[in-house]
């Protein structure tokens, strides 16, 4: 296990599941599913695999408490949704990604919003770890999808003090809060990976952290060329009431089946083709599909209301594509995001 000391405080509690359980509920440090005890041992275990000091800060302020998350306090956190030790190198980078100013994870976490965190893994060691990036990636039924998610969660929680209700404001929340993880499947994709194109080199392994205010599934198998996908898909993103649409700030996420980007690469669009015609895809919905009540707001945004029509981006690198899903089916999905949040990417370093 190592020779560690650890900071975090011992409790005594009886010698049962159920005890453990009950306890962890009732001080709040749950999202209220059942969790692994994290004993002594087990923490230990996964700090030896991230090969760093448990007294080790990764990241110095996570918000909206902007308390430093520790090595020891993450395996803490993993330890209790059910990671494998494995797993650290990921929960770590995650960690810093969180903590980035360009993702407002202060905005995020305190909004009215349901947001949740979505991480999206790519590289080498999304095969090393079974990460699901095909079908059913979204899950349910791989732990490192599961588990890695649910520990992003809990680290807003229990680092970040993200308490329902008291801090994290939302009116309904969203069963992504639970978990939310995928990995991109780069072996089916036309395109070059998110982390390539956001300069890391293909052999290193990322992990990217978005503010998803949703998922909306999306069906397109009749289209056969590449105008009919992107007209289709371009009016599944122009919701009057997403944060998007309302204020044309962030990014908005689509995880694009295989078989739907096969189709736009074939008629030989590159990602920022696709990103292209989108913005001009989008900037076509009238004001009047808006309330009366809002056209005063939409119009003293700059450049919101052309000529009588509103835009959902400001410019087309707001458009971010990542490719997972199985085969058959043609169902993708879009990701309204929160709004003022841009997404981060963090290399994860292998012990």
């Amino acid at each position: 296990m190592g020779d560690y000391t650890f900071a975090s405080p011992r409790i005594a509690v009886e010698d049962s599941y159920d005890a453990i359980y009950e306890r962890f509920y009732k001080e709040g440090v749950t999202d209220g599913l059942p969790i692994v005890p994290p004993t002594e041992e087990r923490v230990g275990r996964m700090v030896a695999a991230s090969g760093r000091r448990p007294d080790e800060v990764v990241a110095a302020e996570v918000p909206p408490r902007r308390a430093p998350a520790t090595v020891e306090k993450i395996a803490v956190n993993a330890v209790m949704a059910g990671c494998a030790p494995e797993y650290m190198p990921v929960l770590i980078a995650a960690a810093q990604a969180m903590a980035d100013l360009d993702l407002n994870l202060y905005g995020v976490t305190t909004s009215t919003s349901p947001a949740a965190l979505l991480l999206v893994i790519n590289g080498p060691i999304r095969r090393k770890l079974d990460v699901n990036c095909s079908s059913g990636c979204f899950g349910p039924g791989w732990r490192a999808n599961a588990t890695i998610g649910r520990t992003v969660r809990f680290i807003q929680l229990n680092i970040g003090g993200a308490v329902p209700g008291s801090v994290s404001k939302s009116t309904q929340g969203s069963p992504g809060r639970y978990t939310m993880c995928v990995g991109e499947f780069e072996e089916q994709s036309p395109w070059e990976p998110l982390h390539v194109e956001r300069g890391f080199k293909k052999e290193d392994s990322t992990v990217t952290v978005f503010s998803a205010a949703s998922t909306i599934s999306y069906l397109d198998s009749h289209s056969k060329s590449a105008k009919s996908s992107l007209t289709m898909l371009s009016h599944c993103m122009d919701m009057v009431g997403s944060n998007n649409m309302l204020f044309a700030v962030g990014e908005v996420l689509v995880v694009m089946c295989p078989d739907h980007a096969r189709l736009l690469a074939r008629d030989g669009y590159s990602k920022q083709d696709v990103r292209r015609a989108l913005f001009e895809l989008t900037q076509w919905r009238p004001l009047d599909h808006w309330a009366p009540e809002y056209h005063d707001q939409l119009r003293k945004q700059p450049g919101r209301v052309i000529d009588g029509r509103v835009a959902l981006t400001q410019k087309p690198e707001d458009f971010v594509f990542v490719i997972a899903g199985g085969p058959g089916g043609y169902h993708s999905t879009f990701v309204p995001s929160w709004g003022e949040s841009l997404s981060v990417t963090r290399k994860i370093e292998e012990a």
